[in-house]
């Protein structure tokens, strides 16, 4: 069905909810499978307000994304997967632009990824690289909610009879 398929990664649970479902995909299609983490490195710049950094910064978040990819390998590779790892660094580059290149450049058939699934104000504040992603792209985009528990009441349940 989808012979290349496009896995963004960052270490979060939804990514690694998109991942889990790219290797299942992966492995029952015999599908190819590329990680890509992307470093960006405007998190360092110091014209954006005071602060301090040590000098090995930007080698710490090259290791960082190493170590993302590292997991994320070992994810596919459970599946019986081996991927291909792509990191890029960028200094200032919008993410979902960034995915769509490199799906672009692998000549990927499918963008498979986690989303937060957030709604309303949240949304609106923090963005979505995977709404990005899905109104840009040319080839499919499968997103993947992360599934969370839901949370429970330390109260015992109580009920009024009237």
């Amino acid at each position: 069905m989808y012979s290349k398929i496009l896995v963004p990664v960052d270490g979060s649970g939804p990514s690694n909810a998109g991942l889990n479902e790219a290797a299942q995909l992966a492995k029952i299609h015999g599908s190819q499978m590329c990680l890509v983490h992307i470093v960006n490195e405007s998190a360092l710049d110091y014209t954006w307000g005071r602060g301090r950094y040590s000098d090995n910064s930007i080698e710490d978040m090259r290791q960082g994304g190493k170590a993302i990819l590292d997991a994320a390998e070992k994810i596919a590779v459970a599946q019986h997967i081996c991927p291909t790892r792509i990191m890029v660094e960028t200094v200032g580059g919008v993410t979902a632009e960034i995915i769509l290149e490199e799906a672009q450049k692998w000549h990927a058939e499918l963008i498979v990824m986690g989303t937060h699934g957030r709604r309303g104000l949240a949304r609106l504040a923090m963005g979505s690289d995977a709404e990005q992603v899905l109104r840009g792209a040319k080839i499919p985009v499968m997103l993947i909610r992360e599934q969370v528990a839901p949370k429970t009441s330390s109260k015992p349940a109580t009920a009024a009879i009237t």
